[in-house]
């Protein structure tokens, strides 16, 4: 754990400490807890939310196979197009 100095407003510094009061907490883990929940929960929900979409279309019948669909843009002749323009 690192120690570091923060600057409140005052108004910010009276909700903490009564916050602190109410919940027989520090201001400091109030604070430690706020940064946690803003800056790594969030990265973390998104994490497991693209997680959890991996692999969701694979039973699908209605979609094109990709591995053919990849294949069939690369069959196509690009020079062709190119001198066209």
């Amino acid at each position: 754990m690192h120690r570091t100095q923060l600057y409140l407003d005052d108004d910010v510094w009276a909700a903490l400490r009564g916050r602190a009061k109410r919940e027989g907490t520090t201001i400091s883990e109030l604070v430690r807890t706020a940064v946690r929940e803003q800056y790594l929960n969030k990265w973390d929900k998104r994490r497991k939310a693209m997680e959890a979409w991996i692999g969701v279309a694979k039973n699908r019948t209605d979609l094109p196979d990709a591995t053919e669909y990849v294949r069939s843009l690369r069959r196509d002749n690009r020079w062709e197009r190119l001198e066209k323009e």
